[in-house]
């Protein structure tokens, strides 16, 4: 078998975008494996279905933990068991150190729900309503110690009806989500592979 990108998933909750990646990375002819999901949350419902689909799993949880740095520390110390070349974040609501940031120079990427740079941060669908925008959506970038200002990859757009609230746009966007997020991985582990990242 040809030798794929290795990809460890982070994540915090259900992993609706993880579910979409390991799919994607079933197929024979795709550049990546999930060999690892990871979650901050033990209770991440996300490693249920990971672990059905025979994926290696593990969970530190933050409240363990005295600083941000302590969590980095142990959380780069059990990824590098898996021999790691990327780093997927999906639904992961833990923001990154700079000092772990910098290990993983392009090889973590990350899904927001705006078309950045508008809307970063945690409310972006909430803020993109309260703002009237008429156009939101989605993006993957790689990421930077700077929340949702690293490199963008790829954007997907949905238009703001006048009675769209903030659960029925999130809905929308997650939809678009789970189809440019796998295209993303397929993109990135491509360049991975053909050393031009």
């Amino acid at each position: 078998m040809p030798y794929k990108a290795r990809v460890a998933i982070l994540i915090s909750g259900r992993g609706s975008n993880m579910e979409k990646l390991i799919d994607a990375s079933s197929q024979n002819d795709f550049p990546a494996q999930i060999v690892v999901v990871g979650s901050n949350n033990p209770k991440a419902l996300g490693i249920d279905y990971a672990q059905k689909k025979s994926i290696p799993t593990f969970a530190i949880d933050h409240k363990n933990f005295q600083s941000r740095q302590e969590f980095d520390n142990a959380l780069h110390q059990e990824l590098l068991k898996y021999k790691i070349d990327l780093i997927c974040l999906a639904g992961f609501m833990r923001i990154l150190g700079a000092e772990f940031i910098k290990l993983y120079p392009n090889k973590i990427i990350n899904i927001h729900p705006s078309i950045l740079p508008e809307f970063k941060g945690a409310h972006a669908v909430k803020d993109a309503i309260n703002a009237k925008a008429k156009i939101s959506g989605c993006t993957t970038h790689f990421v930077s110690p700077e929340v949702d200002s690293g490199q963008i990859i790829m954007q997907s757009q949905v238009k703001i009806d006048e009675h769209d609230n903030p659960e029925t746009l999130a809905n929308k966007i997650l939809a678009e989500e789970h189809k440019i997020y796998p295209l993303t991985l397929k993109l990135i582990a491509q360049q991975i592979l053909n050393k031009t990242i």
